[in-house]
């Protein structure tokens, strides 16, 4: 028994994870966890019938499946439910273009597509980490059918096999889903390029500005359309300038192929940038001001150009009615109608011009309290940020 005992701890080590992410995909997350433990509890149990001709893992992941369908069976009697991956609105693919930082593709749409044994298949290769071999075991089909049928499933999801010898890596998948309407090879290319530059080219200079590297991975979720995205962020019939937000350290968007009446190719690639910027800065002080972080994420993405923001604000500005920094806390959507992105951009560009980084980073760390990060007082920062306003934008 102590022999097994070992060996099982050897097991546990090695496929614990993989087990446990596959049930994921089935049950919620404590669900999984308990039953991944119960299916090692079983395997102690059953050891004396593994054959060690047999993969390991397929041996556990016939447990595990066994374990499941008593969950289903118990849920059914409570009348609960369980979640089919099959069925679920939005699935990904990854890839890690830097040390630091992923790209999340949604294929959810394209996923449904297939039928279950493809799903599996894929969900085995490219969630769980399982090898052609472990797959066709699992499913039941022999090796060669089990690569065929996930070369078949790859087409279905339209992408283009480079190396038909070798499954292709996720990165292929990534570009060729994310780009699929683009039927110029170069061009794709270009654009692919396009998302890591625009991004990648300023991690480096906003980590700088606000003095802080990110701390885990960043994670960027891409949306195949507009209503895709809202209906993924719980924003259905979300205003179509809506087309970004920040989950924890996951940047949501919608594909920049399919930007909406909104916005542009270009603008939702320099959105990465703004929401990368709200992202650092909220690390930095999570009680850090809306105006702060969205004018300072707006100013370092260029997303909008200074004539284009007074040809928003320059009334406003003449008659004077430029908001407080109270104004600035409105979440509602009438924050943009209100042109509240304009202004905070200009109070961003005011505080750096005025006050350099120095003072930028005293207030993102202490901005409840201008006397010590700008030396002077709320009254007195609103004064003069009016006065640089009627100088640059009236």
């Amino acid at each position: 028994m102590h022999a097994s005992a070992e060996r099982l701890e050897d097991l546990y080590a090695r496929y614990h994870h993989r087990l446990r992410k596959y049930l994921q995909l089935k049950v919620d997350k404590d669900t999984a966890e308990d039953l991944a433990q119960t299916t090692f509890v079983k395997a102690l149990e059953s050891m004396h019938s593994f054959r060690e001709h047999a993969s390991p893992f397929t041996w556990l992941w016939r447990i595990a499946i066994n374990t499941l369908k008593n969950e289903y069976r118990s849920k059914s009697r409570r009348h609960e439910k369980y979640t089919d991956p099959g069925k679920l609105n939005n699935r990904f693919v990854s890839y890690e273009f830097a040390s630091n930082v992923e790209i999340r593709l949604d294929v959810g749409s394209a996923m449904r597509q297939l039928n279950e044994t493809d799903r599996e298949i894929l969900t085995l290769y490219y969630d769980i980490g399982c090898t052609l071999k472990e797959i066709s075991e699992i499913v039941g089909l022999k090796l060669s059918t089990t690569k065929n049928r996930l070369y078949r499933a790859l087409a279905k999801l339209r992408i283009e096999l480079v190396d038909h010898e070798e499954v292709p890596p996720v990165m292929s998948i990534l570009q060729n889903l994310l780009f699929m309407d683009r039927t110029n090879p170069i061009h794709a290319a270009q654009v692919r390029e396009d998302l890591i530059d625009e991004l990648g080219s300023r991690i480096e200079r906003i980590t700088k500005l606000v003095r802080h590297q990110l701390t885990g991975k960043l994670t960027i979720e891409i949306y195949p359309t507009l209503d895709a995205f809202h209906k993924a962020v719980g924003e259905p019939g979300a205003p179509d300038w809506f087309m970004g937000v920040i989950d924890d350290r996951t940047i949501k968007i919608v594909s920049p192929l399919s930007p909406g009446p909104a916005h542009t190719y270009k603008s939702v690639l320099q959105s990465t940038v703004h929401l990368f910027t709200i992202l650092m800065v909220k690390e930095v002080n999570p009680t850090a001001p809306k105006w702060l972080y969205q004018g300072l994420g707006g100013y370092e993405a260029g997303l909008m150009t200074k004539d284009y923001v007074r040809d928003s604000i320059h009334e406003a500005v003449g008659r004077d009615d430029v908001p407080t920094f109270e104004d600035f806390e409105d979440n509602s959507w009438k924050f943009e109608r209100k042109k509240g992105f304009q202004f905070a951009y200009t109070l961003a560009e005011f505080v750096l011009r005025t006050y350099g980084e120095e003072g930028l980073n005293r207030l993102l760390r202490q901005p409840a309290d201008f006397k010590e990060a700008l030396r002077c007082s709320v009254p007195e920062l609103r004064g003069r940020w009016i006065e640089f306003l009627k100088e640059q934008y009236a």
